[in-house]
């Protein structure tokens, strides 16, 4: 899910957690907002409420910062040839058991809409990702969450080729979402994961695990 819901805009310094923001020099890379983003915000919240912070250079570090980064990837970058952290021509998401999308499927869909697709029968679905656009499921939740829905890394468990993960994802309701009036209060899911990377650490399969119901049972409350 994204983790950064800045406007983009022309950044001046180098992104901490993130890795090929500013790489692009020659001006090839085709942003959805004509220049790489900001996460200045979300970094403030992520240093605020993190429960983990990991030596520099560990296998947890290297994790969460590939994850953040495939993350502004996928949310700010419009061609997958662009894509630094993941091999294109076997790219596959698998959210909770769900049939794999690949990396155009991904892309095209947008990472709210990619992790909240569900089989449940309309009346049932808190929120319908086949009725959003990508511009419209990143507003949705930019406007819940103003400053930022933070993601960490809580625990790895296994090393390269397959690593396998804990995530803790939170953020401030401070905006309305969907008609519901924001509560200000914290919402947070925990979440496990698999990624498969190739010998270039390139990903070529995700697998996430997690409760939607922990996310909108927060985003329902308001009146």
């Amino acid at each position: 899910m994204a983790t950064g819901q800045e406007a983009s805009t022309t950044a001046t310094t180098r992104d901490k957690y993130r890795s090929f923001l500013l790489e692009d020099e020659a001006g090839e890379v085709q942003w959805r907002h004509c220049a790489p983003p900001t996460y200045d915000m979300v970094n403030k919240l992520f240093e605020e409420g993190r429960t983990k912070e990991w030596p520099k250079g560990s296998l947890e570090e290297t994790v969460q910062n590939a994850i953040k980064t495939w993350e502004m990837e996928l949310s700010h970058k419009t061609r997958l040839r662009d894509f630094k952290t993941i091999n294109p021509d076997k790219f596959k998401l698998f959210v909770n058991g769900r049939e794999g999308l690949s990396g155009e499927e991904t892309l095209k869909l947008g990472s709210y809409n990619a992790l909240l697709k569900n089989s449940l029968p309309e009346e049932f679905q808190y929120y319908k990702a086949d009725k959003e656009t990508f511009e419209s499921s990143h507003e949705a939740f930019r406007s819940a969450f103003p400053r930022g829905f933070a993601w960490e890394l809580l625990a790895v468990y296994s090393g390269p080729p397959v690593i396998a993960f804990k995530f803790r994802h939170w953020g401030f309701f401070e905006g309305p979402f969907k008609g519901h009036a924001p509560t200000g209060e914290k919402i947070e899911f925990i979440g496990l994961g698999t990624l498969k990377v190739d010998e270039s650490l390139r990903v070529e399969d995700v697998e996430i695990y997690y409760d939607p119901a922990e996310l909108f049972g927060g985003l329902m409350k308001g009146s």
